[in-house]
C-alpha cells in the first residue's frame, strides 16, 4: 500500500480522490491507523511546511484540510472502534466574549491531521464549559483562541478557572490570535504560544514531550 499516494492527494487537496483511495485502502484491508500515520499525518506536515514558508496560503491549506477530513471521515469510527491511542487529545475553543473561528478552524483541523483528537468547543466559550470539557474529555491539550483584544483577559481567566477547578495540573495550555504572544501566553500562565496552525501541531507535540 502506497501512503504516500494518499499524503499527495492531501497535499494537492484532492477530497474526492482522497476519500475514494482511503475506501479502496480499506476494502484491501489497510490498517486505518496507518492511513492516518503514513498518509495523512505526512501529508498535513507537508502542509503545514508549506504554509509557514509562504508556499500555501491559508485557501490551499483549506482545501488540503478538507481532502484529509474526507479520508479521516472514514478511518476515524474503525480507529475509535479499536480503542487506538491518538498522538494527543486536545480541548480547543474560541474564548468567551469572542465569535471568529477561522483561525481556531485551522488549528483544529490541522492538530486532527497531525493525528490528534480534537474536541473543538466553538466560539465564545465560558471558562466554566472550558472546566466542564476538561471533566469530560481528559485532554492533554487545552487550546484557547482569541482574535479580539477585548477577549484576552478571558484567556487569563480561563487558566484562572482550571486552577481553581484543580484540573490545571493535568494539562498544557496553549494560546493563539493575532492580538496574542508569547510574552502573553507566559503572563497568563499558559505553556506556550502558536501563530498559526503548523506552529499549533509542533507546539502540541514538543509540549506533550515535556
Amino acid at each position: 500500500m502506497d501512503f504516500h499516494e494518499l499524503s499527495a492527494l492531501v497535499i494537492q487537496g484532492a477530497h474526492k480522490a482522497a476519500e475514494q483511495w482511503t475506501a479502496d485502502a480499506l476494502q484491501a484491508g489497510a490498517d486505518p491507523r496507518a492511513i492516518i500515520d503514513d498518509g495523512l499525518v505526512p501529508g498535513m506536515n507537508e502542509v503545514g511546511r508549506r504554509f509557514k514558508c509562504n508556499e500555501y496560503h491559508m485557501p490551499e491549506v483549506l482545501i488540503a484540510a478538507r481532502a484529509m477530513k474526507a479520508s479521516m471521515k472514514l478511518v476515524r469510527p474503525l480507529v475509535s472502534g479499536a480503542g487506538a491511542r491518538a498522538r494527543g487529545r486536545v480541548v480547543i475553543g474560541t474564548v468567551r466574549g469572542d465569535l471568529h473561528d477561522i483561525g481556531k478552524n485551522l488549528v483544529s483541523m490541522m492538530l486532527e491531521g497531525g493525528g490528534f483528537e480534537v474536541h473543538d468547543l466553538g466560539v465564545d466559550v465560558s471558562p466554566r464549559a472550558f472546566v466542564q470539557a476538561v471533566l469530560d474529555h481528559k485532554p492533554d491539550l487545552v487550546g484557547l483562541s482569541g482574535l479580539l483584544t477585548t477577549a484576552m483577559p478571558m484567556m487569563g481567566e480561563t487558566v484562572r478557572a482550571l486552577h481553581a477547578a484543580g484540573t490545571r495540573d493535568g494539562v498544557k495550555i496553549m494560546v493563539g490570535g493575532a492580538p496574542v504572544s508569547q510574552a502573553y501566553a507566559r503572563q497568563i500562565g499558559a505553556d506556550g504560544y502558536a501563530p498559526d496552525g503548523a506552529t499549533a501541531v509542533e507546539l502540541a507535540d514538543s509540549l506533550l514531550a515535556r
